[in-house]
């Protein structure tokens, strides 16, 4: 524990001012993806109450969607069309098959056990989330694919545009995909807010989330409404699957059990069925990540993510955003 303590205490000392910036912009980036997977489980389980733990493997099935598009135009090194549609094909690829994935689950896993016990429809998450995995294995052999984000619309082997630095805040540049993701990001949350807050669907989306029943006798298709909803929340985590590969650089079939988990622990913090609490929770986590892995070590972070789960279960397990539900007698 006292080497641990000293540490740190060294990493603060050698990273200086200079080096926590760098973390903080890093765990912003990594807290938008994740914000963007807890939506999912937020308007799953606002409106069901259920956690679909198969959310993070949709973020990984939407990433390989994304990388097919990506290859089946040439590749990073020798694409066939410009950038700028490229990505927009990734992101349309992504969003939509993740969306459909999302709503066969809903479908087929979760609509018969709409009415068991609450118990069978986690364990039926956990089977659709290990089929996911094991099915993502075998169509790709195990193996770890490259995005090749760096090459990506670059020439001659040079860095592609997505690295080019925007600015710089103490000597650390902030490049173009690391904006272009936070904005994406920041982007598909307002317009979620906005479709649950503004529109007639959104109305239906929060009277079907607090009395389903009720919704049902008032003329609401509720299970067309709890469709769409799986709809969104996959595209949501397609799309940060998208961004994930983009920025990260990989995708691999064991890529969403952790990223889900982190996810998860987001949309507790933040407090789970608050959109805002999702956002909030995502880049705590993702900033609280940076930093362990910045001071404490690589090692460490994971414990440190699950560690904070832990402590809101303890101390506050509404969340930060989050409301104790309401007991209907």
């Amino acid at each position: 524990m006292h080497f641990l303590v000293f540490n740190v205490i060294d990493n603060i000392r050698s990273l200086g001012w200079s080096g926590a910036f760098q973390l903080l912009r890093n765990g912003v980036v990594l807290g938008s993806l994740y914000a963007l997977i807890a939506l999912g489980y937020t308007l799953v389980y606002g409106i069901l109450k259920l956690l679909n733990f198969a959310q993070g493997d949709v973020f990984m099935v939407g990433a390989f969607l994304g990388y097919g598009v990506l290859t089946a135009f040439g590749g990073a090194l020798n694409p066939e069309i410009g950038l700028v549609p490229l990505i927009l094909l990734m992101f349309a690829a992504a969003m939509v098959g993740s969306g459909v994935l999302g709503v066969s689950i809903e479908r087929f896993a979760y609509r018969p056990l709409r009415n068991a016990p609450r118990i069978a429809p986690l364990i039926s998450a956990l089977g659709v989330a290990f089929f996911l995995e094991n099915s993502a294995q075998l169509l790709t052999g195990g193996y770890v694919y490259s995005y090749d984000a760096l090459e990506l619309g670059g020439k001659n082997g040079n860095l592609g545009p997505l690295e080019s630095p925007v600015f710089s805040v103490a000597g650390n540049p902030v490049t173009v995909v690391q904006v272009f993701v936070v904005a994406t990001a920041v982007g598909l949350m307002v317009g979620l807010m906005l479709l649950v807050s503004r529109t007639r669907f959104g109305k239906a989306m929060r009277a079907t989330a607090f009395d389903r029943e009720a919704a049902s006798m008032m003329g609401i298709d509720t299970d067309r409404v709890i469709s769409y909803t799986f709809f969104i929340a996959s595209m949501l985590a397609g799309a940060a699957g998208v961004m994930f590969g983009l920025y990260i650089g990989t995708t691999f079939f064991f890529m969403g059990f952790l990223a889900g988990l982190k996810a998860f622990t987001a949309a507790v913090v933040g407090g789970i069925g608050s959109i805002p609490g999702a956002v909030l929770g995502g880049l705590l986590v993702g900033i609280c990540e940076s930093f362990a892995i910045g001071y404490v070590g690589g090692q460490w972070s994971d414990i440190v993510v699950f560690g904070i789960l832990i402590l809101f279960m303890f101390v506050r397990p509404t969340g930060l955003l989050g409301s104790r539900a309401i007991q209907k007698v």
